[in-house]
């Protein structure tokens, strides 16, 4: 394959490294004493979206090896992780993002074309592999504009 030949997984697998790279600096320019804070009201914070993403791009993998929508799953319990996970601080949101996110490339890779266009059930509809395994890459750079906004309202954004 030459460098501008490649594949869906390859573009998503170098993708999503470079969404947690970025990830992870976008929390890192908010200061310590800002990360669990909420900039108005009901807003989320910067640990919380962070965490989202450390804990969804494990259960990412679980989905493109099954195919399937974990039938145990709660939004209830995934909701009282995600504020686990945040109350820990930055050191174990992030210790869990770099332990996920090499998980979710390693299956994005695993990835065969003819299966891409496979449809999964979801609550909310059916989503293909290819949008499912596009997803810790779109919800990590959504999540980095968060903390890039948070970063900006504070002055730390260059």
């Amino acid at each position: 394959m030459t460098q501008t030949q490649q594949n869906l997984q390859s573009f998503l697998a170098r993708a999503t490294a470079k969404a947690a790279e970025d990830l992870i600096a976008a929390v890192e320019r908010v200061p310590d004493d800002k990360r669990a804070w909420s900039p108005m009201g009901d807003a989320r914070t910067v640990l919380d979206v962070a965490a989202e993403c450390a804990i969804l791009n494990g259960s990412t993998v679980n989905m493109l090896q099954t195919r399937a929508w974990p039938a145990e799953y709660d939004f209830a319990d995934y909701e009282r992780e995600k504020a686990e996970l945040a109350g820990k601080g930055w050191d174990a949101v992030k210790a869990l993002l770099n332990e996920n996110t090499p998980k979710a490339i390693a299956a994005i890779k695993e990835l065969k074309d003819e299966d891409l266009g496979v449809e999964v059930p979801m609550p909310w509809g059916n989503f293909t592999v290819a949008q499912i395994a596009s997803y810790p890459y779109w919800n990590m750079c959504y999540h980095e504009g968060q903390a890039n906004y948070v970063a900006a309202m504070l002055g730390k954004l260059e």
